[in-house]
């Protein structure tokens, strides 16, 4: 009898640690990680109470925590010309060290985020606006104080090695053996060599380290978070129409990228980013030994449908709908057509370690917490198995998103630009041709003596 109750006692504990998440290390089990992007600290942020519901045990920024740059409004004539050919002063400029601090200041005190703060893990990274200027990289000069003001809103410690190294990127483990989660974080800013160069995005040092993160100890996940875009590549189907930053855009960076990860032989490896002021989930199936996702977070309050007048809302997700895409998820589950979700918006990942395979569910989901988009990732999906014993039925499945953006026929690529400027080549000529038809029947009818 006394073993029966030992035995029960027994089962009953171990029953209680599995539902707390707390195994004999004391390393609690994390199942539910949040992220975000692109928050702008003057601009009303109701996300938070959304995250909160979401009950994350870690909440991860992917840049623009604030937007600390000074822009200039749209200036097509006068003396301060900010866009068009003949502009001559630049949109964005830097702020002051005072006037980053204040914005920085006001984006902590939001009530939401005071709360999440409160019961959640928060880590984070940064993109161009936090950083100091829009779309800059290595060659801005006020980068190692903007390093010191965003570790401060992150409270890292003083003495953390991220307050003396050139850049802001570092790495976190979370879970007990078995369950364990790696979360890296690029710097996609400090040592980035100008846009249409081709060149570096991490640079040496920070290259070295991501290798040794990557070689480092087996872990069953593995998110790597990049501020900007790591899949996708839509400028090369926007242009020249407009152009997005992402790893696209330095195709020889990506490819180094997705041939550590591949060398390395690390299992459980996808990508989460933001920037881009819309959500999205896309897939690469022809980098590595499985495929790869990138989950696209944007923006917490600033999204491409909030920068237009409500009733042409439904502009945006037409051009979302015909803007060609080789890489983005769609599923039947998606809100809207074309699986993008231009509306304020966060990230959630769940990790069902209960489940048989275990799964990941990865989301975009809106304000009030509802998905927009989701993919289940079962984690037997993530696996390197490498050339030796890998399945011919599963290579064969892998070919499924092996095409890039930008080996697209050309017809294909451009079809965007080609639409907008027949609409507008019609446009024009309405408005031109129209009134001459129109004053021909009206004057046509006259006679004069």
């Amino acid at each position: 009898m006394t073993t029966m109750v030992l035995w029960t006692w027994l089962i009953t504990i171990l029953h209680v640690l599995v539902v707390v998440g707390v195994c004999a290390s004391g390393e609690p089990v994390v199942s539910r990680i949040a992220f975000g992007s692109c928050a702008n600290q003057s601009s009303p942020q109701p996300i938070w109470n959304g995250i909160i519901d979401f009950d994350p045990q870690v909440f991860i920024w992917l840049g623009d925590n604030i937007y600390g740059d000074v822009k200039r409004p749209f200036k097509l004539f006068g003396r301060e010309r900010t866009i068009g050919p003949w502009k001559n002063v630049p949109r964005f400029v830097p702020a002051s060290e005072t006037e980053m601090q204040f914005k920085y200041k006001k984006a902590k005190s939001n009530a939401g985020y005071s709360l999440l703060r409160k019961k959640t893990q928060v880590i984070g990274t940064w993109d161009d606006h936090d950083y100091g200027l829009n779309d800059a990289g290595k060659e801005f000069s006020g980068k190692n104080i903007s390093q010191r003001l965003l570790l401060d809103f992150l409270d890292e410690p003083h003495d953390s090695p991220r307050r003396k190294q050139a850049g802001v990127y570092a790495s976190y483990m979370f879970g007990p053996k078995g369950k364990e989660i790696k979360v890296i974080l690029l710097d996609t800013r400090y040592h980035r060599d100008p846009l249409f160069t081709d060149g570096s995005i991490l640079g040496d040092s920070q290259w070295a380290w991501l290798k040794k993160e990557l070689y480092g100890p087996r872990t069953e996940v593995t998110i790597i978070g990049s501020s900007i875009q790591v899949i996708s590549n839509l400028s090369a189907t926007t242009g020249p129409l407009f152009y997005m930053e992402s790893w696209g855009r330095f195709p020889r960076e990506r490819n180094r990228l997705f041939q550590l990860i591949a060398k390395s032989k690390r299992d459980g490896v996808f990508f989460i980013s933001g920037d881009v002021h819309f959500g999205e989930i896309v897939r690469y199936d022809c980098a590595t030994g499985y495929p790869l996702y990138d989950i696209t977070s944007s923006g917490l309050t600033q999204a491409v449908e909030n920068a237009i007048p409500r009733p042409l809302a439904f502009l945006v997700e037409l051009v979302a709908w015909l803007t060609p895409t080789t890489m983005r998820v769609i599923e039947p589950r998606c809100r809207y057509r074309s699986c993008t979700y231009g509306q304020p918006n966060f990230g959630a990942i769940e990790v069902d370690w209960g489940a048989m395979p275990v799964t990941v569910k990865v989301e975009v989901r809106d304000v009030n917490g509802d998905s927009a988009t989701s993919v289940n990732i079962p984690l037997s999906e993530l696996q390197n198995e490498g050339t030796n014993h890998g399945s011919t039925v599963k290579s064969v499945e892998l070919q499924k998103q092996c095409s890039l953006e930008i080996d697209l026929p050309w017809i294909v690529r451009y079809r965007l630009a080609f639409l907008f400027f027949f609409a507008s080549a019609v446009f024009l000529l309405s408005v031109v041709i129209a009134p001459i038809i129109l004053s021909r029947r009206v004057f046509g009818k006259c006679k004069f003596d």
